[in-house]
């Protein structure tokens, strides 16, 4: 007894050999190396289901009804379409706690990093990939909730958890700074698929400009982009194709894996019609009733194609043939429809930013900046690979609206149309004429749904969050 009063304090004061923590990992490139993987898996949290507040919220996409169904799952993605979701919704909490994950992950290396003994290279390189990723997670949060709290320092005590939301101002002041400092840290190319560039970087702070009206500045972001060997594949239904991961039109692509690991993704059987068998779409055997009919192309986005448009069909099947032969008229998604061997199980990447994405961004802000003329290359550089004529319009009104539609269809059913809609204010005009023609079609909408107003434009902070932390407020309308 004597010995073991005696070694006690000893003992519980001795952390394990075998036992990693934060004060015996971060030493060796490895080591962080390993730590800015784990800061690109939270990605992988943000956008399992972004769909449902990038998309769904929009006048994009809608979802199959299931009367018999009214699980938690399904309610509260179709709150969220029709505008009437509250703070504790699982959906836009997942978006806000996945984000922060994320935003602690990359604050314990940037903490860290300029201290370690590791090469000058490998700090440069690794601590860019932490500020992006940083950034990229505050400019997902302050433009789903708004004002958010700003944690710039790793958190080590439960006191340290209780900050204020900070105003967006503020949030976008770092981001920034982030960004830019990413920007020159980063390299041009990376030997690891899916790690940032230098193009990814000035992709994100041209966004960043385009959002805050700083046309100047994100024109000089968008053009840096222009300069880094970038281009259009031919065929725009090659974008997603397996094969095609990680392709020269690639700017930043959220990496997944089929198989055992856990890194899989699944949006063909959430966005393709609820089956009892799924081998009549996708060749693999398995029920998605509980899960499918999920980000179906509305009325409205069909009838946004123009004739000859190639990307209508190489985004979107208008039914499919069932088990007896009989075609079914039930549109949905292609683009992420590959061919894969397991159920709900694929190898589809996610792409953030892609090369016609910043073509048709940087249009958009030399228009607003007055340069019409300049903008029109780059918008039917686009155009042509999609079959269409050129498009000749020098009115700043008119091509304004005529990048906006592009920039639908182009980027349909990749989660840029919610916030194309709020970036250029036309949301609440849109999505309420919108939600008059939905409450037409469907007798099941409630005549509360799709009331949109300034209040809608952001989403509520998780009410679990604010019970944690009593100096969070809450956003208006919530």
């Amino acid at each position: 007894m004597l010995l073991t009063t005696a070694c006690s304090n000893d003992f519980l004061q001795v952390t394990p050999e075998t036992f990693i923590t934060s004060a015996t990992f971060y030493k060796t490139e490895s080591d962080f190396k390993q730590a800015v993987s784990g800061a690109y898996a939270s990605l992988r949290d943000v956008y399992g289901d972004a769909y449902v507040m990038g998309e769904m919220r929009s006048d994009n996409t809608y979802y199959n009804y299931k009367a018999n169904d009214r699980g938690g799952q399904n309610i509260e993605k179709e709150d969220i379409s029709g505008f009437i979701d509250n703070s504790s919704n699982v959906y836009s909490n997942r978006k806000y706690y996945s984000c922060y994950r994320g935003i602690s992950r990359c604050n314990a290396i940037l903490d860290r990093i300029d201290g370690s003994e590791i090469s000058a290279t490998a700090k440069q390189t690794y601590g860019g990939e932490a500020k992006f990723l940083r950034a990229f997670y505050y400019f997902e949060l302050v433009q789903y909730f708004g004002d958010v709290p700003l944690y710039i320092k790793e958190v080590t005590n439960q006191a340290g958890t209780a900050v204020p939301r900070s105003p967006k101002t503020d949030v976008f002041t770092q981001i920034v700074k982030d960004v830019t400092d990413a920007s020159t840290q980063l390299p041009k190319t990376q030997s690891e698929k899916g790690r940032v560039t230098q193009g990814s970087a000035n992709m994100l702070l041209g966004y960043i400009y385009m959002t805050l009206k700083e046309y100047a500045k994100a024109d000089a972001a968008l053009k840096i982009v222009t300069t880094y060997g970038y281009d259009l594949l031919p065929n725009y239904a090659d974008i997603f194709k397996t094969a095609s991961k990680n392709s020269i039109e690639s700017i930043f692509e959220i990496q997944y894996l089929q198989g055992t690991q856990g890194l899989q993704s699944n949006w063909t059987y959430q966005f393709i019609p609820a089956l009892e068998n799924t081998i009549v779409i996708t060749g693999v055997a398995g029920n998605n009733q509980s899960f499918g009919g999920w980000n179906i192309p509305s009325d409205d986005l069909l009838a946004a194609y123009e004739a000859g448009d190639k990307r209508k069909e190489g985004s979107i099947a208008l039914g499919y043939t069932n088990v007896t032969g009989d075609f079914v008229s039930s549109p949905f998604t292609t683009k992420y429809l590959n061919p894969h061997t397991l159920f709900n199980n694929c190898n589809d990447d996610w792409i953030v930013y892609r090369y016609a994405d910043a073509l048709l961004l940087y249009a958009e802000c030399l228009n607003e900046e007055g340069k019409s003329a300049d903008a029109l290359p780059y918008l039917n550089k686009v155009r042509t690979r999609a079959g269409l004529t050129a498009v000749n319009s020098l009115v700043q009104s008119t091509l304004r609206d005529l990048i906006a539609k592009e920039r639908r269809v182009e980027l349909a059913f990749e989660n840029h149309r919610w916030l194309d809609l709020v970036r250029t204010g036309k949301a609440i005009e849109v999505m309420n004429a919108y939600g008059v023609k939905m409450k037409q079609k469907f007798s099941y909408l409630l005549p509360r749904t799709y009331s949109v107003n300034a209040d809608k434009l952001i989403f509520p902070i998780p009410f679990d969050e604010r019970l944690l932390n009593p100096d969070l407020t809450q956003n208006t309308g919530y």
